[in-house]
């Protein structure tokens, strides 16, 4: 099976959980009027005025192949040990405006969808991969935070404004890892501008001391694997997992401080927001048991710091088997969703981040949420009327949390279709699995090659996630991502 093959299955999943996987024609009009008018839009345009930032040393890290870049950073050491991080968020509202038919269709997807074999994005390609991304060597008009962060880790101050920023290195995760791990060489883009390497030595040791203590506090160390497709001249050769490093840690701490910096500001503005939250989990006694098959304790009520200190001890114990305990902790937390926070009220908080004030700010050319919440910054930072009103907020929440459950659904259809192709003639073959999924609706196991999910058809009496079974692979279909096994 070809690329292609897997890209209509994926335009399918789509349509049939209710996303537009195309642009309509008066979005795909409005984005090369928007094109044509490139001077114009990345000059102020809306919003309060834009503070000249293109002469500092703004960099980048995401994906190899990103082109959809949503944020840059900057660092300055400041006396007494603490780090000024400056993160910039592409100003993506000068481009999109509420009601226009490039916003219509970002309203109905809610978010990029990545799949296995194409990317179908929330806006169009002229705007995330041109006019509203942040490009390496081009000017572009970004929302900034800009914080102190304390030698504990604790974010002293927030700034929010407007700055013109320019990307001076585009950088990948795997490089960048391998590098602050020491097992690989300063990437070839971030030695060839001076400055960067020092850039990255401190955003390092800042981002360190803000992860330490979040994790003092509560937040969850987990490890999970994603499946990552391989093509080779187009065809599928192998799903392999695609793990954490140094680097995806840094941008992710960048991110939950932003992000958490913004629901703080919006909150002591009046601003009703968007928060994302992570629920108490009601599933914590199998949580409790679960640590008891690894030799630990929980207490018998839902505890982060308990369960944080569990799984620390089981990382270091064994590491090579965390991410399956990564993964069974992650399923019996729950998912995330959008909730509206009220101004004054308590903020309704992230479990296993271990922070009580969070939204989605950071990536506004990928996920709706955090569109809005950048309107809903500018209006606080000018004073003026937001244009959401509370209702139109709480069915937002509802609407974005349904589309990305939505979302996560095609694209675990994709790599299934994926495994599936890599799986077909091999029925009767035995694996290794781990339940991951255990309900009325029935019983899911994961195996490790390829990394993949599947039905539990016969023989799941009894089992619950987190146990280890051995399986036996019994059927597969490609076109409908069907792995089915039996005990």
């Amino acid at each position: 099976m070809q690329r292609h093959d897997l890209a209509s299955i994926a335009h399918l999943a789509m349509l049939s959980r209710g996303l537009a996987p195309d642009f309509s024609a008066a979005a795909r009009d409005e984005a090369k009027r928007l094109e044509a008018a490139r001077d114009h839009l990345l000059a102020d345009g809306d919003g309060p005025p834009a503070r000249d930032l293109t002469g500092l040393l703004w960099f980048s890290i995401d994906n190899d192949d990103t082109r959809d870049m949503d944020q840059l950073s900057v660092a300055e050491a400041l006396p007494g040990g603490a780090v000024r991080v400056l993160v910039g968020i592409a100003d993506v509202s000068a481009a999109v405006s509420p009601g226009s038919a490039i916003d219509e269709h970002a309203h109905q997807n809610t978010t990029s969808v990545y799949t296995a074999a194409r990317t179908f994005p929330m806006l169009p390609p002229e705007l995330s991969t041109d006019l509203t991304s942040l490009v390496q060597d081009e000017d572009r008009l970004a929302m900034v935070v800009d914080m102190e962060v304390l030698p504990d880790g604790s974010v002293g101050r927030a700034e929010f404004y407007r700055a013109r920023v320019r990307n001076r290195a585009k950088l990948a995760y795997r490089s960048v890892g391998a590098w602050l791990e020491d097992k690989g060489p300063l990437p070839p883009v971030a030695a060839a501008v001076p400055g960067i390497e020092a850039q990255l030595r401190l955003h390092d040791k800042a981002t360190r001391q803000m992860r330490q203590l979040r994790h003092d506090r509560g937040a969850l160390t987990l490890e999970t694997l994603e499946a990552r497709p391989v093509f080779v001249d187009g065809k599928l050769a192998d799903l392999a997992d695609d793990p954490r490093d140094r680097a995806k840690e840094l941008i992710e701490d960048l991110m939950i401080a932003a992000n958490t910096a913004t629901a703080q500001y919006l909150d002591t503005h009046g601003q009703a927001s968007l928060r994302r939250m992570v629920r108490t989990p009601k599933r914590w006694p199998r949580l409790v048991e679960l640590a008891a098959q690894h030799g630990g304790k929980l207490p018998a009520e839902a505890d982060a710091k308990a369960l944080e200190a569990f799984l620390e001890t089981r990382q270091k114990a064994d590491p090579e088997r965390f991410p399956e305990l990564s993964l069974s902790v992650v399923k019996l937390l729950g998912p995330g969703e959008y909730v509206v926070d009220l101004p004054g009220q308590p903020p309704p908080g992230h479990f296993g981040l271990a922070v009580r004030d969070y939204t989605h700010s950071t990536a506004p050319n990928r996920r709706y949420p955090d569109l809005v919440t950048q309107r809903l910054l500018k209006a606080a930072l000018t004073d003026r009327p937001s244009g959401y009103t509370i209702d139109d907020l709480t069915a937002l929440a509802a609407h974005c949390t349904e589309c990305e459950d939505a979302a996560n659904k095609v694209e675990r259809q994709v790599v299934k279709s994926a495994a599936a192709l890599l799986l077909e003639g091999r029925n009767g073959e035995q694996f290794d699995a781990i339940v991951t999924g255990a309900s009325e609706k029935g019983t899911w196991v994961r195996i490790s090659h390829p990394l993949v999910e599947g039905r539990l058809e016969r023989g799941a009496a009894g089992l619950d996630v987190g146990d280890r079974v051995r399986v036996r692979l019994i059927s597969t279909n490609v076109e409908r991502g069907f792995i089915d096994f039996a005990r």
